[in-house]
C-alpha cells in the first residue's frame, strides 16, 4: 500500500547565524522545511557559507531535497548609525539629513542613501520601522528635510525607511547586492530573491547577471512596491517565481489593501504557472511563544486556501525562540487545510494561445483525476513541466523527476511536487522505466498502482513535453 500523501504547500524557513547549528538545521528539515532562506541583508558571507554547508549536510543525512534561497537586500532605505536610540515625540519636529556629503548633528537623523534628497518634497511621508514611526516633510532645504512627527516612538540604528508613493532614483541592484550576488552564485543557491522590484527590467537585469555567471539559479521577484503591482503582468512574464512580501508592501500601500492584493498576486501567478511564496509575520508571535495566535493560524490557512505555493517564516526561525515549533505549526495547519482545496481544472480558450506544455499538463491532470491515479510522474529537464502541472493543483501527488540536481532542489519549492533524482536516460522507454522505479522508491506508489506520466519523446531536451502515458507501477 502506498504511503500517505505528502504535504503539498511548501515551507520556507529563514536561517540566521543564531539558528545555524547542525542539530537545529536537521530538526528544521525533519519538522517540514522545504527551502532555507539566507537573508543577505544581515550576517556575513562567512555566516551564510556555514549555514549553506549545514543545510547541505542535513540534506544528505535526511535524503530530502532542500532549496537554498539567497535573498538580496535591494535598494532599501535605512536610518544611519545612532550611538543611542532617538525617541521622537508626536507633535515635535526632527530634521532628516539626506543630502550628499552631509553629516547629522544635534539630534538629526541620517537616512541613506543620499539620493532620496533629490526626490523628497513637502507633504511626503517618511515611515520608519515598518511605519511604527511616521514623519511628514514640512520643508526641504539643501539636503535637510524638516519633518513633523506624526506618530512618535524610539528610532534605532539601521531601521528600515519607506517613502510611500515616491519613486526612488536608485538602481534595483546596489553595490552590496552585486557583491552578495557573486557570493550567492558561488555558493550555489537555487533561487535569488530580488527585493523592491519595480519593473520587469529589474528582473531581466538580474537574470542576465545570473546567466553570465553560468548559474541555473531562478529569480524570485519580491512584490513589495506599488510600482511592482502596477507592472505585475510584465514582472510575471520575466520572473521564475514571486514572493508576496507583505511587510514593506503593507507600509507602501496600506495594510487594508494587502489581503486582496495577496489573492490577486497568487491567482495571477498560478495562471502563469509560477511558484508564489507568501511571507511576513505569518507566525510572528511564535518568536517568543510556543503557540501561534488564532489569527495567525487563520492567516496561514487563508494563504493556503488562496493557492500559495509556499509559506515563509522570517524572524520566527532566524532569531526566534521556537523555530522548530514554528515550522511544525505550519506543517500541521497545511495538512489540516489542504484536503479542502479544489482541483483547478482549466480548459484553455483559443485566444489564450496555450503552450504545448500547458495543454499537455491540463490533459494529464484531467486523466489522472478521472482515473483516480495514485500519482502523476513528471520527468523534466528544468522543472518547468512540474510547474505547469502544479499550477492546476491536482489532487494526485506529483513526482517531479530530473537528472539535474539543481532542478530537483528547485522543485522542492513547487506546490505538491515530491522531487526525485533519476540518472540521465538515453531514450524514452528508459526514461519511463526509471521514472516508475523512482516513484516506487518514493513510497508514494506501489506495484499495481495506476500512474500517469507526462514527458517528452525527445529526452534530455528542454520544452519537449509531448506525450501522456497511463501505466501501472
Amino acid at each position: 500500500m502506498a504511503g500517505a500523501a505528502p504535504r503539498r504547500t511548501k515551507i520556507v524557513a529563514t536561517i540566521g547565524p543564531a539558528s545555524a547549528t547542525p542539530e537545529r538545521v536537521r530538526a528544521l528539515i525533519d519538522a517540514g522545511m522545504d527551502a532555507a532562506r539566507l537573508n543577505l541583508s544581515h550576517g556575513t558571507h562567512d555566516d551564510h557559507s556555514r549555514t549553506a554547508e549545514l543545510v547541505r549536510d542535513a540534506k544528505e543525512r535526511t535524503g530530502k531535497p532542500v532549496a537554498l534561497i539567497g535573498d538580496l537586500q535591494g535598494p532599501k532605505l535605512r536610518v544611519g548609525h545612532l550611538d543611542t536610540p532617538v525617541v521622537l515625540e508626536q507633535g515635535t519636529e526632527v530634521t532628516v539629513v539626506c543630502g550628499d556629503g552631509l553629516k547629522p548633528h544635534n539630534g538629526e537623523l541620517e537616512i541613506a542613501p543620499s539620493a532620496i534628497g533629490e526626490v523628497l518634497r513637502p507633504g511626503h511621508e517618511v515611515l520608519i520601522d515598518d511605519g511604527h514611526v511616521r514623519l511628514r516633510v514640512e520643508e526641504m532645504v539643501a539636503g535637510r528635510a524638516r519633518c513633523g512627527v506624526v506618530v512618535g516612538g524610539a528610532v534605532t540604528s539601521h531601521k528600515g525607511v519607506n517613502l510611500p508613493g515616491v519613486p526612488i532614483p536608485i538602481p534595483s541592484l546596489t553595490r552590496k547586492d552585486l557583491e552578495d550576488l557573486d557570493f550567492a552564485l558561488e555558493l550555489g543557491v537555487d533561487y535569488v530573491a530580488l527585493s523592491f522590484v519595480r519593473s520587469a527590467a529589474d528582473v531581466r537585469d538580474l537574470k542576465a547577471l545570473i546567466d553570465q555567471h553560468g548559474s541555473p539559479a531562478h529569480v524570485i521577484a519580491k512584490i513589495e512596491k506599488a510600482e511592482a503591482i502596477d507592472a505585475l503582468e510584465d514582472v510575471l512574464t520575466e520572473t521564475d517565481a514571486v514572493m508576496v512580501a507583505r511587510g514593506d508592501l503593507g507600509v507602501e500601500i496600506g495594510a487594508a489593501l494587502v489581503p486582496l492584493l495577496q489573492k490577486r498576486i497568487i491567482r495571477r501567478s498560478l495562471e502563469r504557472g509560477k511558484p508564489v511564496i507568501t511571507a511576513t509575520q505569518m507566525l510572528e508571535s511564535m518568536i517568543h511563544h510556543p503557540e501561534p495566535t488564532r489569527a495567525e493560524a487563520s492567516d496561514v490557512a487563508n494563504a493556503i486556501l488562496d493557492g500559495t505555493s509556499a509559506v515563509m517564516l522570517s524572524a520566527e526561525t532566524a532569531t526566534g525562540e521556537y523555530p522548530i515549533e514554528a515550522v511544525a505549526t505550519m506543517d500541521r495547519i497545511a495538512r489540516a487545510v489542504e484536503p479542502s482545496l479544489g482541483y483547478r481544472h482549466q480548459i484553455p480558450e483559443a485566444t489564450e494561445d496555450p503552450t504545448i506544455g500547458n495543454a499537455m499538463s491540463n490533459a494529464a491532470c484531467d486523466i489522472a483525476e478521472s482515473l483516480g491515479a495514485a500519482a502523476m510522474l513528471v520527468p523534466t529537464f528544468t522543472g518547468k513541466t512540474a510547474s505547469a502541472v502544479a499550477r492546476l493543483r491536482p489532487r494526485r501527488p506529483i513526482i517531479g523527476l530530473s537528472h539535474h540536481e539543481w532542478a530537483v532542489r528547485q522543485m522542492a519549492l513547487e506546490w505538491g511536487v515530491t522531487p526525485r533524482w533519476i540518472p540521465e536516460t538515453a531514450n524514452v522507454e528508459d526514461l519511463w522505466d526509471r521514472s516508475l522505479a523512482a516513484a516506487r522508491e518514493s513510497g508514494l506508489v506501489v506495484d499495481g498502482d495506476t500512474v500517469v506520466i507526462t514527458a517528452g519523446t525527445a529526452v534530455n531536451i528542454p520544452g519537449s513535453t509531448n506525450v501522456i502515458k497511463v501505466d501501472v507501477a
